[in-house]
This record gives C-alpha cells, structure tokens and sequence, in this order.
C-alpha cells in the first residue's frame, strides 16, 4: 500500500451544525501568482473585507496553477480560488466577486462565483494540514488522530508517500515563520462522515489553504 496508515475509531455522536457551501472565485484577470501565497491570498482578502478576520471557521482554498520551479505559478483558465463558509455567511464573501486582488507584487481579478452544496465522497484528501507541535510524522498521525475522533469520523487515516517514497511533507511560509505539515487522505467514509471532514477539516490555518479535504478518486 502506498501510503502509512492508522485507522480512525469513532467517538460520541455527531452534533447539529448549519451546512456548508463552497464558492468558486474564476480568476478573469492575472498571469502569475506566487506558488506559495497561502499567507498571501488570505491577508490580501482581509485587506479587502476586514471582518474576515472575525470568521475562523472560514476556508481558503489557494488558487491552482502551472508550477515554473522558480517559485512561482502560472494561471491558466481553470485557475480559481474556493471559499468554504456555512451558509449564512455567503454574504460576507460574495463581494470579492468583480475584486481585484494584490498578493504581493503579482494582482489577479475574481469573477463572480459560482455556489455549491459540498458533494460527499468515501475518499478525501488535503493537500496540507498543520498542526501545532506536531512536525513529525508520529506526533502528526496522532494528534491528527484526536481531532477526527472527536468528531466522531470513522474512516482509514493516512499520509500518501510522494514520488522519492517518502511521506508527503508540506511547508508554508507565513511571513517570516516556515510551518510543517502533511498530505493527509481519509478513506472509507460515509457521506455523513464524509460531509463533516469537508466542513470542518482537521488542524489549523484553513483561512490559509491548510487542513481542506476535497474529494479524491482512488487509483
């Protein structure tokens, strides 16, 4: 199996939560973006609507594109950028529709976005969660461990290898500060299961790009 694994158990039942919705942000202007603008985006969207800061339970998705190796992405037409909220705060992201947006020296336009239920799916994956104090892979499957537990998710919990057949650790640089993290798929979900993974994520900085599951095909 290409990945290290731990299983999930389940915990106390599920409480009641408002659903959550994603808006896909089309970029409709903008060549170049840093290939990590985690920090970036997010402090460029405060910029533009400062009570962001006051929702931490909203999610940034970073915005796709080609990789050059010399730090940077270029954008292409599927290039855009997902927000995550529960449903009453559509209102409170949905001006950033028609935005210019300056992530360092590099500015990109949003268009308007397009809103969508989050699809369940028995296999997701985030590309980074963080989790503070656990940058080794033991102490990250553990504590990772604990926060899906608590949420009551019952699933398979693993860290992909990447191509040198090692796991797939992910850094990203916010401001002066470098912060670890890893790839992290779960497996075998129910849709309840699933739904509440993609609402709530796991670890820190979900404004930032981190701990966002998206559904994933298995291979």
């Amino acid at each position: 199996m290409n990945s290290i694994t731990r299983p999930l158990t389940p915990s106390a039942e599920n409480r009641g939560f408002e659903p959550f919705v994603e808006l896909d942000f089309p970029v409709i202007n903008g060549q170049v973006l840093p290939a990590d603008h985690n920090y970036g985006l997010y402090a460029a969207f405060v910029h533009l609507i400062p009570e962001l800061r006051q929702h931490p339970e909203l999610a940034i998705l970073t915005v796709p594109g080609i990789k050059d190796q010399q730090g940077k992405i270029h954008l292409t037409r599927q290039s855009l950028t997902r927000i995550r909220v529960p449903i009453s705060k559509i209102p409170l992201v949905y001006p950033l529709a028609g935005k210019k947006v300056k992530v360092g020296v590099h500015e990109i336009q949003l268009g308007i976005p397009t809103v969508s239920m989050l699809c369940p799916a028995p296999t997701v994956r985030a590309r980074i969660v963080t989790i503070k104090g656990a940058m080794e892979l033991g102490s990250f499957i553990a504590s990772a461990q604990r926060q899906l537990d608590n949420l009551g998710i019952v699933g398979h919990l693993s860290v992909p290898l990447n191509r040198d057949g090692q796991p797939s650790r992910k850094v990203i640089k916010i401001q002066r500060y470098t912060v670890v993290g890893f790839t992290t798929e779960v497996t075998g979900l129910s849709d309840e299961h699933s739904l509440l993974l993609q609402q709530f994520g796991c670890g820190g900085k979900r404004h930032m790009g981190c701990g966002i599951f998206l559904p994933h095909q298995e291979h």
